[in-house]
């Protein structure tokens, strides 16, 4: 029913989290969205920034996807729908409120190739010993990227995960200008990735950061 109505008129509710504030998740046209008070989490403006680094990247050649920021799960269903792409995902949320939502509101579900954790994406990395043909970084709260995430150990830890002909995708950032911290990131993953990519004004808003192995 809140699906045919949404075509009439939006329709939201509200979950509050300990991490992400309010949470809201609105049916509109049809489509369900997850979204805080300024941001869209998954399934609207986001899901279409994502897939604009993934069009930039050979899928085919990807066997393991590290996902941190799970969202509504947005980025899997791209993955699996649009790119065909059938293997192993492993996907990190600091959030339990996120994690629940993405498996109640969006029917997200854990298989044999999707596994999902519910952990700090900075402790996350610093004890993991997997390696990945690709690492898609999505960590905003609301907004902005939490610092941690703009810093270089963290950035050291995403290269130790990155297998020898991996990639990196990292939305970055929504701001006009790129902060001092952006700014350092980009110029150490060109000294240590063969090639990097900075993608401005993505749907008009996101800065994107494609960084890939040799």
């Amino acid at each position: 029913m809140s699906k045919l109505l949404s075509f009439l008129y939006p329709i939201t509710k509200k979950i509050q989290s300990e991490f992400s504030g309010t949470l809201e998740i609105t049916w509109h046209n049809g489509k369900k969205h997850l979204d805080t008070k300024n941001a869209n989490y998954s399934y609207g403006s986001l899901q279409r920034i994502l897939k604009f680094g993934l069009d930039h990247i050979d899928v085919n050649r990807v066997n393991s996807v590290l996902l941190l920021g799970l969202g509504g799960g947005s980025v899997v269903e791209t993955l699996r729908q649009d790119f065909s792409y059938s293997k192993d995902i492993t996907a990190v949320d600091i959030d339990p409120t996120i994690i629940e939502i993405a498996k109640n509101e969006f029917k997200l579900k854990e298989d044999e190739y999707l596994k999902i954790v519910c952990a700090d994406a900075l402790d996350f990395m610093q004890i993991n010993s997997t390696q990945f043909d690709l690492i898609i970084i999505d960590l905003f709260i609301d907004t902005e990227v939490p610092k941690a995430f703009l810093g270089i150990p963290f950035w050291k830890d995403v290269l130790k995960a990155s297998s020898t002909n991996g990639a990196i995708l990292f939305n970055a950032s929504l701001a006009k200008s790129k902060s001092n911290a952006l700014i350092k990131v980009i110029e150490f993953l060109k000294s240590r990735m063969y090639h990097t990519e900075v993608f401005e004004k993505v749907n008009a808003t996101n800065t994107l950061i494609l960084s890939k192995g040799l």
